[in-house]
């Protein structure tokens, strides 16, 4: 387990009672932080809070927003059609055990969207998550979050890249980490969330 490897030479450590007060107090301090991004962060900003800093997104280009209307046309109503939840688009934060998340594109299944509110702001962990990448989060796509979502049990991640027109289709294992990743370019890729839910891939940059 990564877990294990990151806290053994912590667990080794003859400071180990400095180490960790030194931790809660940087525990403390960005939870604090994290409630004053809570009550800044307005419906019309598009932002994250990420390992204690804020992280603001800047408007999407064209080719994004082109393959994120056929996402939702495709995922959107299969979704409803088959009472399977809800799926959610870019502004919905989503609180993590440490770090709140914006994705493109996130589903949620029955059992958890029964409980939600119509003026609910903040939602739970997701099912599955999209991530459209761009120059200014690729690196956090296929950095953090990919890590953060494997860890917190996102089952299923797909990163499209809409320079290459690949869907990279990841899939959790057992040991809390995502499997190699299929990479689609061309033909019909299948979600496993979504169960008998298959997409051409070259529809979703058309």
């Amino acid at each position: 387990m990564k877990l294990n490897r990151l806290l053994s030479p912590i667990k080794s450590a003859p400071n180990l009672r400095e180490l960790i007060d030194e931790l809660e107090t940087l525990w403390k301090d960005e939870q604090d932080k994290r409630l004053d991004f809570y009550n800044w962060v307005t419906p019309d900003i598009k932002a994250e809070f990420i390992a204690g800093e804020i992280v603001v997104h800047s408007p999407v280009v064209k080719k994004h927003n082109v393959i994120t209307k056929n996402l939702i046309k495709l995922l959107d109503g299969y979704v409803i059609e088959n009472d399977l939840g809800f799926l959610g688009v870019e502004k919905i934060m989503c609180r993590f055990h440490r770090n709140d998340y914006e994705p493109d594109i996130c589903f949620f299944n029955k059992e958890k969207s029964v409980q939600f509110t119509d003026d609910q702001t903040i939602f739970p962990i997701p099912d599955f998550v999209i991530e459209i990448l761009s120059e200014s989060t690729k690196d956090r796509d296929r950095g953090i979050k990919k890590l953060d979502y494997a860890l917190n049990g996102v089952s299923e991640y797909w990163i499209i890249d809409p320079d290459t027109e690949c869907v990279e289709q990841y899939f959790l294992g057992e040991d809390n980490e995502y499997r190699e990743a299929v990479m689609h370019y061309t033909g019909f890729l299948s979600c496993h969330v979504l169960d008998g839910l298959h997409i051409e891939v070259k529809s979703l940059f058309a």
